[in-house]
């Protein structure tokens, strides 16, 4: 989900939008079978109408979860999400705005606890990457625009989210393979990842004694309208091919893994990161 604010005046153009996709991404596997892991549990997914964070909607509600999933724009994205997560049996709140205003954050959060009665697990998921071949091309402009959209958001509502988040809660940021290795075309991107990375560290330890989790799913090349509105077809036709597997990732397999962090069966883990990324990390 990318963002803008009246802060800027640049207007992103990325994350782009799911529907006119082609092929279009996996969301959730049909063979995915809930098991009540979320239960009673309420998630605000940020960046939720498309994606990563439409598999995670999804699979919560799945899993027994309401979900409430804030947006900029994609309103058509939206709805479709709401629809994949109302078919689950399970409530979705729709909350369009810009994540870059520290106010509309607070009004998610607000609106979550209102609407939908409490908020145990929180999900940072947003993202935008401007592709650049080298440093001299990365203007101040996009340099303050990319931190301002990837990294503030994480802090405002994680912030605001704490003040009706309990022990036994979760927190899950969203990060990348590139904050791990290096990206030689995202150099803003791959850094505001790795302040990502860290912040989910600290904030794992700052935490710990409240009895709530932190941890992170570092995502490798997954099929994600961010990507087919970022790359030219050659660069789609080849895109994941230089992982071990040879192939980019559905959303659909980046979703478990949130549930894992989501729910009981990582009450022993904080501070950590899944790596979903096709063993970019093999040789």
């Amino acid at each position: 989900m990318a963002t803008r604010s009246k802060s800027t005046s640049k207007k992103l153009t990325q994350p782009g939008r799911q529907r006119p996709m082609d092929p279009q991404p996996e969301t959730i596997r049909a063979g995915y079978r809930g098991s009540g892991k979320l239960d009673g549990k309420v998630a605000l997914v940020t960046g939720g109408d498309s994606g990563i964070g439409r598999s995670v909607a999804v699979h919560f509600a799945r899993e027994g979860a309401d979900v409430a999933i804030l947006y900029l724009d994609e309103d058509d994205d939206a709805r479709d999400t709401a629809r994949m997560v109302e078919a689950e049996g399970r409530r979705c709140l729709l909350l369009k705005g810009d994540a870059r205003s520290e106010a509309r954050c607070r009004r998610a959060v607000e609106q979550t606890v209102s609407k939908l009665g409490a908020l145990n697990v929180l999900v940072n998921n947003l993202a935008d990457h401007v592709s650049q071949e080298r440093l001299e091309d990365v203007s101040a402009k996009q340099l303050k625009t990319t931190f301002e959209n990837n990294v503030y958001p994480f802090f405002y509502i994680t912030r605001f989210a704490l003040e009706h988040m309990r022990e036994g809660d979760a927190i899950i940021n969203t990060g990348s393979v590139t904050s791990f290795r290096g990206s030689d075309h995202l150099l803003d991107y791959a850094s505001t990842k790795g302040a990502i990375e860290t912040f989910t560290y600290s904030l794992a330890k700052n935490l710990v004694k409240r009895g709530i989790r932190v941890n992170g799913v570092a995502p490798g090349p997954i099929w994600t309208p961010l990507v087919a509105s970022t790359y030219g077809p050659k660069e789609r036709a080849n895109f994941g091919k230089e992982t071990p597997m040879g192939r980019p990732g559905q959303p659909s397999e980046l979703g478990p893994a949130y549930v894992f962090l989501a729910c009981e069966d990582s009450s022993y883990v904080t501070g950590q990161f899944i790596h979903v990324n096709g063993g970019s990390f093999i040789g």
